[in-house]
């Protein structure tokens, strides 16, 4: 496959002004349950490209474990180390954790964006929802990945995992209001923190965070999981973030005004309770995790010597869910 177009400097980050500003994605096709649609669900047609590192990607993992889609759509996982071609796969042997690619044989992300667009300029991000009937890719979008995941495939998946939804139509307007806010100032508010090159920029998106944790340690107060009892794509979407910003956020990134462990308890807890769901433990690699951040992103970690705590322990103490949370 062609790479022959020159890589951009992965290290530059923000703009001229000091602010980082997330890329829109470019693939947003989606997988229907009508069998006449562009891409129709279909049992071992679609492949998933991530990387364990990447809380964006991760929250595809998550959806694909809790709706029982293991067998139905395959997965390839990239090293954790980007480097200046992008992310790069890698054997088990050369990277714990990692995969070749076996659907199309190429050596690093970037190949399968220029197989489904030649003229293709943006960045080569995960996760990549691949097509392996059409030879193209479908959607890097993490948020309408879940969505897909969450409802395309119910008719292929086993009778106990048929009918599970995250988004369910009764708390799709709150769904929605929520993802909105810690979308803009947590999702992304760490990254716009964390590769900010002017002070203004990276103080203001800092207090925002925070403000944000605070505003969620209140909600998880009185609530088991974001919007009651009931788990819903607003705390998988926002898990992938937490489970990272001890052992990666609060450092690496400089959001270091309070840390999860000792100072969000309710937050600690609920990010127990799903870190301790069926499948969910298997998709946190904190070697991938921390190994990513502190070697790839040089401009912040020149050294690339990375830090040893991984955070709270999340398997203990157990957590039980007052009730089915799905």
């Amino acid at each position: 496959m062609s790479t022959t177009a020159a890589p951009a400097d992965i290290t530059k980050w923000s703009s001229k002004d000091g602010e980082f500003r997330r890329q829109v994605s470019s693939f947003r096709s989606m997988v229907s349950t009508d069998p006449n649609a562009e891409f129709p669900a279909e049992a071992n047609r679609y492949h998933l490209y991530v990387s364990l590192a990447c809380p964006w990607a991760c929250r595809a993992l998550l959806v694909r474990e809790l709706k029982g889609l293991q067998d139905l759509i395959g997965v390839s996982v990239v090293s954790y180390l980007m480097g200046p071609n992008g992310w790069e796969f890698a054997s088990p042997d050369e990277v714990p954790g990692a995969t070749l690619d076996d659907i199309n044989g190429a050596k690093y992300i970037r190949e399968l964006y220029f197989k489904a667009e030649p003229n293709y300029s943006a960045r080569f991000t995960v996760p990549v929802l691949w097509d392996k009937k059409k030879q193209t890719i479908v959607n890097n979008e993490s948020s309408e990945i879940i969505r897909m995941f969450n409802t395309a495939f119910d008719d292929l998946v086993a009778p106990e995992f048929r009918g599970i939804t995250f988004y369910p139509e009764e708390l799709r307007q709150q769904i929605d209001e929520i993802n909105e806010w810690i979308y803009d100032t947590v999702n992304n508010g760490v990254y716009k923190a964390g590769f900010a090159t002017a002070q203004g920029p990276y103080e203001r998106h800092c207090k925002a965070l925070f403000e944000s944790l605070d505003r969620i340690e209140k909600i998880l107060a009185n609530n088991e999981f974001l919007l009651g009892s009931r788990l819903t794509e607003a705390d998988l979407r926002l898990f992938t973030t937490i489970v990272r910003f001890d052992p990666v956020y609060h450092g690496h990134f400089k959001c270091n005004l309070k840390q999860i462990a000792t100072g969000y308890p309710n937050l600690l807890r609920w990010t127990r309770e799903i870190y301790q769901l069926p499948g969910i433990a298997g998709t946190v690699n904190m070697e991938h995790i921390k190994k990513h951040y502190y070697m790839s992103h040089t401009q912040i970690n020149p050294t690339q010597v990375v830090p040893l705590s991984n955070g709270p322990d999340l398997a203990h103490p157990v957590v039980k869910p007052a009730s089915r949370p799905y």
